[in-house]
């Protein structure tokens, strides 16, 4: 079967630092893959890249005689090559981004922040997601009429990932959705994360944090210093001392 995502030798340099290195991953239908690393390993540029915010800054970077970028490789979503296409086109094929200190609309009330994250999807259909995503947060339904400003931490990542999904992603990609959270709230994010993947949406997440993310992903990567140093189901990177040692500090 034909993988939804297929990475193939992606390299990605800023100038001369290279911050992607021969790095190749898949992705398939209705999969929960992780790509895990510590910080700086390269992770928010491989998704950046992939939902295709790099492709956009190179070639802003490059009318304006800034900072080299250089990208290449292979992304091929559903079969196609999409390692020059811009991000609005992934967004219209279902690869929608919900990054870390993902921006949102401070002054505007929740309801009205999912309404501007769903402005290319229908009327009804919106408020069906809507729906799903105040089903999948009770705290965003609670505080419908507050201003996003006025969120805690917790819920204001909660509002991020729920303007990815009223988008209507095919592969909803998640960019260190953890960060910052306390245990408790990890674990009820990981748990809607799990929910969101139990309706059919193909995840793929990077995350420093993996004690909560290993029992339940599919396939995992682990990724050093832009290089694919690791990769197995979440069971055997659970008992894989290297990431033991790492990860859980034993």
């Amino acid at each position: 079967m034909e993988p939804v995502l297929k990475i193939k030798n992606l390299m990605v340099f800023y100038e001369n630092a290279l911050a992607i290195n021969d790095f190749s991953l898949v992705v398939q239908e209705g999969e929960f893959v992780s790509v895990l690393g510590s910080n700086s390993a390269g992770k928010t540029t491989l998704m950046n890249t992939v939902a295709g915010l790099i492709e956009e800054m190179r070639i802003k970077e490059k009318r304006k005689g800034g900072t080299r970028i250089t990208v290449l490789g292979e992304i091929i979503f559903r079969g196609e090559d999409i390692i020059k296409r811009k991000p609005k086109y992934r967004v219209e094929k279902g690869i929608v981004l919900a990054r870390e200190r993902h921006p949102i609309f401070r002054d505007s009330d929740v309801v009205e922040n999912l309404r501007i994250a769903g402005h290319m999807v229908k009327g009804h259909e919106l408020r069906e997601r809507s729906e799903f995503v105040f089903d999948l947060f009770p705290q965003l339904r609670r505080w419908k009429t507050r201003k996003a400003g006025f969120l805690s931490g917790g819920e204001q990542q909660m509002l991020i990932i729920a303007m990815a999904l009223v988008a209507n992603p095919t592969l909803l990609l998640l960019d260190e959705p953890l960060l910052g959270l306390s245990p408790a709230l990890q674990h009820s994010l990981v748990e809607a994360i799990r929910n969101i993947n139990q309706e059919g949406i193909t995840l793929l997440v990077s995350e420093q944090f993996a004690r909560p993310l290993l029992p339940y992903i599919d396939r995992g990567y682990i990724l050093e210093n832009g290089m694919l140093t690791l990769t197995g189901s979440g069971a055997e990177l659970m008992d894989n001392p290297e990431v033991k040692a790492a990860y859980f500090g034993v």
